[in-house]
């Protein structure tokens, strides 16, 4: 059996060395739109694993409800951010595919349709990573202060998320017909960019009086 044969039909099944070793390979996927999913749902993981430690203590009971309602948002953002790699990979296939048909109007439409789902899926990853980002800040004085790190470091990888969602949309709102569409596009998500720097700039703040 080959080894691509024995790939998991799921990218995210895979093991980390492999999918790292996939994503290092001369193959177009998993590439940066695959990789920002996943870091957006490591982001997430880490603030689960923050109120995870904190849940449930007594020292922290006056934020019960809180905390219900924010670890249901943030196991919905990770689930999220597994899906929006799936469909990270089969935006890439269907742009490759409709690149390969003869040219013509056909073709054309379906180009814009094909690269409205390569923009699609980075303009939901980061809007998804900044509700990611403010529940992570509303977490900030209601966590474990010995899981303050880990929750910067989840926002950290929110912000990176964002960022790589960035690129992506600047490398396909070239290819929109639409000009104002396009640039309205790209100046959404530049302001997005400065959006989530400006919460991970709070969420720091907020937590600093842990950190040395």
């Amino acid at each position: 059996m080959s080894n691509e044969a024995a790939q998991p039909t799921n990218i995210l099944d895979t093991s980390v060395s492999n999918f790292v070793a996939r994503t290092a390979a001369k193959a177009p996927t998993p590439g940066g739109g695959s990789v920002a999913g996943v870091v957006g749902a490591l982001g997430v993981a880490l603030g689960e694993m923050a109120l995870n430690f904190t849940m449930g203590k007594k020292k922290y009971a006056e934020h019960e409800a809180s905390h219900a309602h924010i670890s249901a948002r943030l196991q919905n953002a990770r689930e999220m951010f597994e899906q929006l790699v799936h469909e990270d990979i089969a935006a890439y296939g269907l742009y490759q595919a409709t690149s390969k048909q003869d040219d013509g109007p056909d073709k054309d439409k379906a180009m814009q349709t094909a690269v409205a789902a390569a923009i699609n899926v980075p303009r939901e990853m980061t809007k998804l990573s900044l509700a990611v980002l403010a529940d992570l800040l509303e977490l900030s004085d209601k966590c474990n202060p010995w899981l303050i790190s880990d929750l910067l470091a989840g926002g950290v990888l929110a912000v990176a998320t964002v960022r790589l969602s960035d690129f992506n949309v600047r490398i396909n709102v070239p290819n929109v017909v639409d000009k104002q569409a396009a640039d309205d596009l790209y100046n959404a998500s530049k302001a997005d960019v400065a959006k989530a720097a400006e919460l991970l700039e709070r969420l720091d703040e907020a937590c600093g009086k842990h950190l040395k």
